[in-house]
């Protein structure tokens, strides 16, 4: 299936009823009085998470949506049937922006959680409303409102506690497939990885955690250079980022460049995400001595000036991924314990989260722009040499053409 992380909307959520304008007929009973019934409230529109489901690729062929309008109030009293609900289904991690405000409306963090897109308009009132000691016989109603309109963006960012970074060929992929029971697709050429993958890594029966693949970032990918500019927001929901590097790339790139180039296009895209834990993993070590390694990230630690945790592993030969898990689960359980005991923790988070999705849009939609605007001027161009061409060929007009036989 293929994946899809944005889809643009419309819901139209159900015009109330109108109210009812009836009076009681009954025999033997004269002058029955007002019995109009209110009109019956218009069907909202939500969302609902759903675990089993990874794209939002359905609302691709289908981006507007209606909901069912309430019926009209009735007689004897009677109000209006109320317009059905229509619900959603989205993947856990969607995120809803109105697009016309900018604002985010709710984030689906969990399968289950229903946020309300538009709300049904409300049924109008029925004549008995309006009865009164000096008005026995109301002729008024009022008409149902009309359920509330929106255009909106959905947009989807996978529910990771771990992320990875790196330039392409940094070995992320092959590191998931060691920890995790995902099987990403390796090879050895730049960008195997083009879509996010999850993979749950299981320290024992009860402890796990999620880490997420993303496409490989490159020099200008803040400015839409490759694929990962595309796919970084991703990560915004991660708590910890492992920055891959490889220890002796096959382009020769020396792993201190290789971290700070790649350092450069994060803090461009969001200085927020930028800021956030980092882990640095020197990669491959295979390609060294074993006696060799620790000597190799001591040198790249000393020269990054880097005092965060450092860890050099082999994927080939599966040394130090597991004490890499380990850590990782230790530290996770530590952030989340603190959260648990402090409130204000857990609402910083959130405002970091914000502000990341919010930074992280903002880039995208400059570098939409920015390609936007490079096809208007290229059509403009083309047309602009179709133009000269005309006019060269009103100059050949004038020359007589003499056709032999």
């Amino acid at each position: 299936m293929k994946f899809v992380d944005e889809a643009l909307i419309r819901v139209e959520a159900g015009k109330g009823g109108n109210g009812c304008l009836s009076f009681r007929r009954e025999k033997y009973i004269p002058k029955g009085g007002p019995d109009g019934g209110d009109g019956g409230r218009g069907g909202s529109i939500f969302v609902e998470g759903d675990d089993s489901l990874n794209t939002l690729i359905d609302f691709r062929y289908q981006r507007l949506y209606r909901g069912q309008s309430g019926t009209g109030g009735m007689g004897r009293e009677k109000s209006g049937p109320k317009g059905e609900d229509m619900i959603l289904k989205v993947p856990v991690g969607t995120s809803i922006i109105d697009v016309e405000t900018e604002t985010l409306l709710g984030d689906v963090t969990h399968s289950g959680e229903l946020i309300c897109l538009a709300e049904g308009g409300h049924g109008g009132q029925g004549n008995t409303r309006f009865k009164s000691s000096t008005n026995r016989a109301p002729r008024k109603t009022t008409n149902g409102k009309p359920g509330e309109e929106r255009d909106l963006r959905l947009e989807l960012q996978v529910l990771a506690d771990v992320g990875l970074v790196g330039l392409p060929n940094a070995g992320k992929s092959s590191l998931v497939s060691m920890i995790s029971a995902a099987k990403p697709k390796i090879a050895d050429y730049p960008f195997t990885t083009l879509v996010p993958s999850l993979g749950v890594v299981r320290i024992n029966s009860h402890r796990s955690f999620v880490i997420a693949d993303v496409p490989g970032l490159i020099a200008g990918a803040a400015e839409g250079a490759g694929l990962g500019i595309r796919f970084l927001k991703h990560l915004t929901r991660a708590r910890i980022l492992l920055h891959l590097v490889e220890l002796d790339p096959l382009d020769g790139k020396d792993p201190v460049e290789a971290f700070q180039e790649i350092s450069d296009e994060l803090a461009r895209f969001s200085p927020t995400l930028a800021g956030r834990e980092r882990w640095l993993v020197v990669n491959k070590a295979d390609t060294v001595p074993e006696d060799e390694w620790d000597d190799h990230l001591e040198r790249i630690r000393t020269t990054l000036n880097w005092d965060g945790p450092a860890y050099i592993i082999s994927g080939l030969l599966e040394q130090g991924t597991q004490i890499l898990s380990q850590d990782l689960m230790i530290r996770l359980e530590s952030i989340w314990a603190e959260e648990e005991a402090t409130p204000d923790l857990a609402d910083d988070e959130r405002m970091t989260r914000l502000r990341m999705a919010e930074e992280a849009r903002e880039q995208l939609n400059a570098v939409r722009d920015a390609r936007r605007a490079e096809r208007a001027a290229a059509k403009q161009a083309k047309l602009d040499a179709v133009s000269d061409d005309d006019d060269d060929d009103d100059d050949d007009g004038d020359m007589e053409v003499v056709y032999e036989q």
